[in-house]
């Protein structure tokens, strides 16, 4: 797939503002992606709802590019995703083989990794003639990529699908690989989220992650210190607009996330704007409740 070098800039451009990308980013991004050796992304997808997809196929803007297609597809030479690839079967096979045999490519990892029964419940290709479980594909791929980013708190953490009982073993990717992996957690992570690290990645930018591989720039503040309700008058009840919702069980005073700045559907509300409480789904014991770890207020 072609690398459409003007895309990509103009993203990292319109997030710039928002999220931070520096000029000299911009500039080794712009670097990168004149040579034809430009990371490959490979996007695994383990035991999930999809729902991280699901987030990103729904970036919007009004600028090129405006969709997740032009995003990944015509820009960052995304050539393996289960979902929105065309090909199939021993021809999405062997996009992989040829992926690693190239070698320099970034592993992208929906969803967590079931290691029960050496892994025999979630099964991602068949190469000749044999099923291969998600656990060897990631553990596999891993050993060759240039970097490792985790989609989601699943992927991240283990999240809802190592919630208990969990009886399938799933764990997170950086565990079952014993390799480092960069964290975009959230149950789903935002869009703009995934598309600054990757710019980041590409960028050859240094990439400061907090105690959970999370990027600090996105994870270093709490979502109570940004909330534009912080100081307001305590919500007592639900459907009352403009007060915080603190005392109502919102976990946003030990949650990390850029919601209320980035806000969500191409940045008409979020979850507290709704008046609902923040569940702390980028926290890695999500979905536990109280969180029982994090870095506090």
């Amino acid at each position: 797939m072609a690398v459409s070098r003007r895309q990509f800039l103009d993203i990292c451009k319109n997030s710039a503002i928002a999220l931070g990308i520096s000029s000299l980013c911009l500039s080794n991004v712009e670097e990168l992606l004149a040579s034809p050796n430009a990371p490959t992304i490979l996007w695994l997808e383990g035991t999930s709802c999809s729902g991280c997809s699901v987030s990103f196929l729904n970036r919007i803007s009004t600028t090129s590019p405006k969709t997740a297609g032009e995003v990944l597809i015509q820009t960052v030479n995304l050539r393996y995703h289960p979902e929105l690839m065309a090909a199939a079967g021993n021809t999405a096979v062997a996009v992989i083989a040829d992926i690693v045999a190239k070698g320099n490519y970034i592993l992208v990892v929906e969803g967590g990794v079931p290691t029960a029964f050496g892994g025999a419940t979630c099964f991602v290709w068949s190469q000749n003639g044999n099923d291969i479980t998600m656990l060897t594909a990631v553990q596999g791929l891993a050993k060759g990529a240039a970097a490792i980013l985790c989609i989601g708190t699943c992927g991240s953490f283990g999240g809802v699908a190592a919630s208990n009982p969990n009886p399938t073993g799933v764990k997170a990717v950086s565990v079952v690989t014993g390799k480092p992996t960069v964290n975009i957690s959230g149950c789903p992570p935002h869009p703009d989220w995934i598309v600054w690290t990757i710019a980041q990645l590409l960028g050859k930018q240094p990439l400061p992650l907090d105690q959970y591989s999370r990027p600090t720039a996105l994870y270093g503040k709490t979502v109570h210190r940004q909330c534009p309700r912080r100081e307001t008058e305590e919500a007592d009840t639900y459907g009352q607009d403009n007060r915080c919702m603190e005392e109502l069980g919102c976990l946003g005073p030990k949650t990390y996330a850029p919601c209320p700045v980035t806000l969500w559907n191409g940045g008409v509300n979020w979850c507290v704007d709704t008046n609902s409480q923040c569940i702390g789904c980028t926290q890695p014991n999500f979905p536990a409740s109280p969180l029982r770890s994090g870095h506090g207020d």
